[in-house]
C-alpha cells in the first residue's frame, strides 16, 4: 500500500497510550513520577519512544491515559509533545487522567483504563483504537501493522515477537495457525508453548494492540459486567479467540539491527543494562537514526564541556569515555567512563563515575567513586563519597537491585 493511501488511513485512527502504572519494579525511580516519565538514555522519557513511534507511523491522534503520580508527565507531555500536531487539523496529543465517568473508582486495569473513556472514544468516533504501553523501549511503523490488520479483515491485531522460551514466562504468550491467526493465548504461563516452527523460542505480546473500535468497545462493554481483572492479557483477548479474527502481527523493527530490539525497562537492572548498552560503541539501539528521530522536550542547556587537562604528576583530568553525556554537562576535571549524563550533571575534580547512570542537576564532588550506580534528579554527592564498590555498606544506605545496582532517589541528601 502507498504512502499516500496509509497516510490517510491513519487519520481514522486513534491512538491510546497506557501511562497510568505505577512502576514498582522500577522503585525507587517511581517514587516522585509514573514509569512512562522515568528518564532513560539521557535527554529522554520513556515515554518518548511509544510516542514517536506514532508520530513516525502518522498517527495524529493521541491520548496518553495518565493515573500515578501524573504530573512530571504531564509537564512533559505539555512542554515537548502538544505543540507538535496542529489542532486545527484534527490532530493532538493530549493527557487524560481519570474522569470517574463510568464510576467514582480509578482504573483497575488495562482494559478497565480504556472502557472508563468510551465517552471520549465515542466522540472522536475512530474506525481503528491503538492500544499502546507508554513503557517500553522499540522501534516499531504502527502503519505496516495497520496494512496487515486490514488485508486479514481483522477484529484484533496484536504485535508479536520470539523471545527465548525461559524468558517467556514473564510476558503473554500467543499460539497461532499457519495463517498467523490467534488460536490461544496465556498471560505470563509457567510453562509457555513453544512456536511451531521453533521449539525453543515463543511468541509473545509486545502489548501493542489495534482494534476495529466497534468491536472493541462491545467487548469492552461485556467485560465491564463480568468479575474479571479487567485486563487485556488476561481477559479480553482470551475471551474474543473463540469468536473474533484475531491475529499476531511480527514485529518488524525499524531500528534496523540484526537482532530485533524491543526492551520492557520495568525493572531496575534491565533499566541500568539499557542504559549502558546506549553508552557502548556499536550499541544495541540506535538513537542517530535521522529517518526514524526520537523526539523530547529539551530544555535550553548549552554545550557540554570538559576541563582541565593537567593529568601529569597526579593532576586531574576532564574527560569522559565511551559514555553518553547530555547538553549543560561540566566534566571538570574528572573521569566518567562507560555511563550516561543527563543535562545539567556536573562532576568535579579527581572524581571517578563508571558504568552509572546520573540524571538531570546530579552534582559529584571532589575524590567521589561511583560505580555501577543509579542517581536520580537533583542529588548532591559530597566529597570523597564511595558508592558502589562495598554492597553490605550500599544496602544500609540505599537501595540495591538484585545485580548489585545500587540507586539513589530523587533529591536525597547524602551524608
Amino acid at each position: 500500500m502507498g504512502k499516500v493511501r496509509k497516510e490517510r488511513l491513519t487519520r481514522d485512527i486513534l491512538a491510546l497510550v497506557l501511562a497510568g502504572g505505577k512502576g514498582e519494579r522500577l522503585h525507587p525511580l517511581t517514587i516522585h513520577r509514573a514509569k512512562p516519565a522515568v528518564p532513560f538514555g539521557g535527554k529522554y522519557r520513556i515515554i518518548d519512544f511509544t510516542l514517536s513511534n506514532c508520530i513516525n507511523s502518522n498517527i495524529r491522534k493521541i491520548a496518553v491515559l495518565t493515573q500515578y503520580k501524573s504530573l512530571s508527565l504531564d509537564r512533559h507531555l505539555a512542554l515537548g509533545w502538544e505543540h507538535l500536531l496542529n489542532p486545527e487539523l484534527d490532530e493532538y496529543i493530549i493527557s487524560v487522567p481519570p474522569q470517574q465517568r463510568v464510576d467514582e473508582r480509578w482504573y483497575e486495569g488495562t482494559a478497565d483504563a480504556v472502557y472508563q473513556n468510551i465517552y471520549f472514544i465515542e466522540k472522536e468516533e475512530p474506525a481503528y483504537l491503538f492500544i499502546l504501553s507508554g513503557d517500553h523501549v522499540y522501534k516499531m511503523d504502527y502503519s505496516e501493522m495497520f496494512v496487515s490488520h486490514l488485508a486479514k479483515n481483522a477484529m484484533g491485531t496484536i504485535a508479536a515477537i520470539e523471545v527465548d522460551r525461559d524468558k517467556a514466562s514473564s510476558f503473554g504468550v500467543i499460539e497461532v495457525d499457519e495463517e498467523s491467526r490467534i488460536i490461544g493465548f496465556e498471560e505470563k504461563p509457567e510453562n509457555p508453548k513453544p512456536m511451531p516452527w521453533n521449539p525453543n523460542q515463543s511468541l509473545v505480546s509486545m502489548g501493542v494492540y489495534l482494534f476495529n473500535t466497534q468491536d472493541i468497545l462491545s467487548e469492552l462493554k461485556s467485560d465491564a459486567l463480568r468479575t474479571t481483572a479487567h485486563d487485556f492479557g488476561r481477559n479480553i483477548i482470551p475471551h474474543m479467540i473463540a469468536t473474533k479474527r484475531l491475529f499476531a502481527y511480527n514485529f518488524k523493527d525499524e531500528n534496523k539491527k540484526e537482532a530485533k530490539y524491543w526492551r520492557d525497562v520495568g525493572a531496575i537492572d534491565g533499566y541500568w543494562e539499557a542504559n549502558m548498552d546506549l553508552a557502548s560503541v556499536d550499541p544495541l539501539f540506535n538513537l542517530y537514526d535521522s529517518k526514524w528521530p526520537i523526539r523530547t522536550y529539551q530544555p535550553q542547556y548549552p554545550p557540554a564541556k570538559f576541563v582541565f587537562a593537567q593529568e601529569q604528576q597526579g593532576g586531574r583530568l576532564g574527560i569522559a569515555l565511551d559514555s553518553v553525556v547530555c547538553d549543560g554537562c561540566i566534566v571538570s576535571g574528572g573521569r566518567v567512563q562507560n555511563s550516561v549524563l543527563s543535562p545539567n550533571v556536573r562532576v568535579n575534580s579527581w572524581a571517578d563515575v563508571r558504568e552509572s547512570v546520573l540524571m538531570e542537576n546530579v552534582e559529584v564532588g571532589r575524590y567521589c567513586k561511583i560505580r555501577k550506580a543509579i542517581i536520580d534528579k537533583d542529588v548532591s554527592v559530597p566529597e570523597g563519597a564511595v558508592i558502589g564498590y562495598d554492597v553490605e555498606a550500599d544496602r544500609k544506605r540505599f537501595h540495591v537491585s538484585s545485580n548489585g545496582i545500587v540507586v539513589i532517589p530523587k533529591g536525597v541528601e547524602i551524608k
